[in-house]
């Protein structure tokens, strides 16, 4: 999607006053349109299906049901449609499952309007996002070290080991490139941070991933963590 595209975002939200102050908030942005809102999952799929928005931001507590829940049924609704998670959340196994249900993101509602729209355009440029206090959740998942609970590699495919030499295979520009995705870092701010285009880094990051024969920036984070690569 071009980034200078319009971009249509479906807001999905129970709580009344919160749901509105984020349209209202969305709204300010010239690129952003809210086509809609909804308050519980299934009018959250009825207005995604009649929508077709090209990003729902989707909240976890939804009535009786979680949002990561309802995530399938969204994206069978909407199939070209993103899905951003915003939640109070904090929990690895609500991050692994949105993760494993095809959300581009996982944000907390603490995110600075500002850092909420970068992000919004960061996902629809075909980048994942993830809040930087989970970061450190889902690599304690993917250790095994959460609370007692299963692993995230239970439910979202998981990196090679840390063994794996498949870190040899990056050159030291793309190990550069690992250790600003392991920050969280946008394709921006590594360009900046290196001297090099935003479209170089975007080159470089997709022969990262495919290096390291990864799907998302969230598992070479995780990998990138696990082998000290920081």
């Amino acid at each position: 999607m071009a980034l200078s595209a319009t971009i249509r975002i479906l807001v999905v939200d129970d709580h009344t006053l919160f749901r509105r102050g984020l349209m209202a908030l969305l709204s300010r942005e010239p690129q952003f349109e809210v086509v809609g809102d909804a308050a519980d999952a299934g009018e959250a799929q009825r207005r995604a299906q009649e929508l077709q928005p090209d990003l729902i931001l989707l909240d976890n507590h939804l009535p009786g049901v979680r949002g990561v829940d309802a995530l399938p049924s969204l994206r069978e609704a909407a199939p070209s449609s993103r899905v951003l998670m915003l939640t109070v959340s904090e929990d690895e196994q609500d991050l692994a499952d949105a993760l494993k249900a095809g959300a581009a993101g996982y944000l907390l509602k603490t995110i600075e309007g500002d850092a909420l729209a970068a992000a919004i355009r960061r996902v629809m440029a075909g980048e994942s996002v993830l809040a930087q206090e989970m970061t450190s959740k889902l690599v304690a998942a993917f250790q095994g070290a959460s609370n007692g609970m299963r692993p995230a590699t239970a439910t979202v495919s998981a990196p090679p080991p840390a063994s794996s030499p498949l870190l040899d295979s990056l050159s030291p520009r793309e190990r550069d490139i690992l250790r600003g995705i392991a920050r969280g870092a946008s394709n921006k701010e590594i360009g900046r941070e290196l001297g090099i285009a935003e479209t170089t880094v975007k080159i470089h990051v997709q022969h990262v991933l495919r290096k390291l024969d990864v799907s998302s920036r969230v598992q070479a984070a995780v990998l990138a963590t696990e082998n000290g690569l920081t």
